[in-house]
């Protein structure tokens, strides 16, 4: 996201939505006390878990709504935290209850990303500092930008999300730049030796958060705009490959700078974009497949990190129909799944919520 600052956070923003309708999803606390979440997630195999990532370098269980007191990860020595930096997710291995490997990507103590592999033990109670394996680690050349986003696609490969290094306006002309690592959307498979990341897509400010539905495997990813748009990209499944998603040529749809875009893969159109006027850094979020919200049931939840609204989509041919606004949420930094599909939040407050 673009700025990861408490007290910006907590200003409210006026929302908008396509029809001007709003609906009751009831964001109730789960626990407190959380020192600036980053994360929320939970591997499949275990339900009545969440995993939630504290930025300063931590991982947090909830078991059934009570926040143990012990760590499942500390590595607050290895990190920078602050503003945009710091530990910023993690992501469990499809099959984890077997092999016990989670990733991360945070932001060294040098400010560059790294994305590293542990080991928890063989009860799942806490992840083991001696089985530190890194994959990769990009050099981040400014403060803010960095990405953070770890998921694992359909395919059963780890996607990451990296922002364009930072600055204003990419000023280096990364994005679009197919010979660097920033600005785009990565892809490795953690489990091959040896193995180095590659692009999957390009053309990205600040994928701050991204997801794939978990019924259809779509791909969905929020990019933070620069000046004037936020913006919602939408991939399905089965695509061409090698998506351009127009940054920094675009920022939504509309020019932001005057040259041609890259001429390699296919350039990608937002599905949905707002203006300033609704927020001014967008945190995507997840195509809800639980049972628990029926009215929620095939709709892309959102929100914004400025104004703390949460919105829904409705896909629908490769198009968002139907937005409406749903909450609000002050300083809202990421959505999350629960092993059934259930939706949370977090926000740098220090909550995490349930969606109800």
């Amino acid at each position: 996201m673009r700025v990861l600052l408490l007290a910006a956070g907590l200003a409210c923003v006026a929302a908008f939505t396509a029809d001007g309708a709003t609906h009751a999803l009831s964001p109730r606390d789960v626990v407190g006390g959380l020192v600036s979440p980053t994360n929320v997630t939970a591997p499949r195999s275990e339900p009545g878990r969440l995993y939630v990532v504290e930025q300063p370098g931590r991982i947090r269980v909830v078991v059934n709504g009570t926040l143990r007191a012990r760590p499942f990860l500390d590595i607050t020595r290895l990190v920078r935290s602050g503003g945009e930096q710091g530990l910023l997710s993690v992501a469990f291995h499809p099959d984890y209850a077997r092999n016990r490997r989670l990733y991360v990507d945070y932001t060294d103590v040098s400010g560059n990303t790294r994305v590293v592999e542990y080991r928890s033990d063989r009860a799942g109670t806490r992840a083991l500092p001696a089985s530190r394996r890194q994959l990769f680690s990009v050099r981040q050349p400014y403060e803010n930008h960095n990405g953070g986003q770890v998921a694992f696609g359909p395919d059963r490969i780890l996607y990451v999300g990296m922002g364009d290094g930072g600055s204003g306006g990419d000023p280096q002309n990364r994005a679009q730049n197919l010979s660097r690592l920033l600005g785009k959307l990565l892809k490795i498979d953690p489990l091959k030796k040896g193995a180095r990341p590659v692009i999957a897509a390009y053309g990205l400010r600040n994928p701050w958060r991204f997801s794939f539905d978990r019924t259809t495997g779509d791909l969905w990813i929020g990019d933070v705009g620069q000046d004037k748009w936020e913006e919602i990209d939408w991939t399905p499944r089965v695509s061409p490959g090698l998506e351009n998603y127009g940054w920094d040529v675009y920022e939504g749809n509309t020019i932001y700078e005057d040259k041609q875009p890259t001429p390699r893969g296919h350039l990608v159109s937002p599905v949905h974009v707002y203006s300033h006027d609704g927020g001014y850094s967008v945190t995507g979020g997840f195509v809800y497949r639980g049972t628990r919200n029926a009215g929620l049931r095939g709709r892309y939840v959102f929100g914004d990190y400025g104004s703390g609204t949460v919105w829904s989509l409705k896909p629908a041919g490769g198009k968002a129909t139907d937005v409406r606004t749903e909450a609000q949420i002050p300083a809202l930094s990421s959505f999350g799944e629960d092993a059934k599909g259930e939706l949370y939040a977090v926000s740098l407050t220090g909550t995490l919520y349930r969606l109800t």
